[in-house]
């Protein structure tokens, strides 16, 4: 088992907690729900630190399908916190957030616009609990799942500033090309680390994602090569 690296998360609506978990008791958690009531209307990431402690939140505009319910869009803001020691690597709370979000909109979608304060906390609290266990016996491997993530967000931005040149710029091709390979490779490697983490589905499935991106990058670097040839001489 792992040391206590998040000690507290929550899942709200507005400023209205919908499930929660804490490690133990301290007054993190009313500095926690405190911050609700600053939320402005859109998306957004952010932490502050307190009392030793880093205070993550991820916000969002509504719930999946909320659309089935009639409500004001800030007071259908839905908010997802995690409390992290000081000094947990800032990829952690980040991936555990979205990984979070990802199960409690999956599990309950437009539902949540109307439940009731702390209704969902016996059922999602043991989730919470679930993810936050994981994220402490794995830091390793979540930080190196956390810098591929960053690489391919990076290289997706590479080709969308890049991608109305790149027909007139040989070199730009190669550019890309090659840092797809090595994106290629670090995603091999990751696929051939521990057992630990193959056999865990969250990481795995977040591995084949990541995968399949690259993948799919490398094939459109492929067409963009086959398309600048073919317009060079043209065909």
């Amino acid at each position: 088992m792992g040391q206590k690296l998040l000690i507290y998360s929550f899942v709200a609506r507005r400023t209205m907690i919908l499930a929660e978990y804490a490690e133990f008791k301290g007054n993190f958690t009313r500095i926690a729900a405190q911050c609700l009531e600053n939320l402005s209307g859109r998306n957004n990431k952010f932490s502050f630190n307190c009392d030793g402690r880093t205070f993550n939140y991820l916000v969002e505009d509504g719930y999946s399908e909320c659309s089935r319910v009639s409500v004001s869009e800030i007071a259908n803001l839905a908010a997802f916190c995690v409390v992290a020691v000081e000094s947990v690597d800032r990829e952690i709370p980040i991936f555990f957030l979205e990984r979070v979000k990802e199960e409690f909109n999956k599990r309950y979608g437009g539902n949540a616009a109307t439940a009731a304060a702390k209704s969902l906390s016996r059922e999602f609290g043991s989730k919470l609990k679930e993810h936050m266990q994981y994220c402490a016996d794995h830091p390793e491997e979540i930080s190196k799942m956390a810098k591929l993530q960053a690489q391919v967000s990076e290289l997706k931005s590479a080709m969308i500033e890049k991608i109305e040149k790149v027909l007139d710029n040989k070199e730009n091709v190669d550019v890309l090309v090659e840092k797809a390979k090595n994106l290629y490779s670090q995603a091999q490697d990751f696929r051939l680390q521990g057992t630990t983490v193959r056999r865990n589905p969250w990481l795995q499935d977040m591995k084949i994602m990541l995968i399949v991106i690259v993948l799919g990058i490398i094939i459109a670097l492929i067409l963009i090569i086959v398309l600048t040839i073919c317009l060079g001489n043209k065909c």
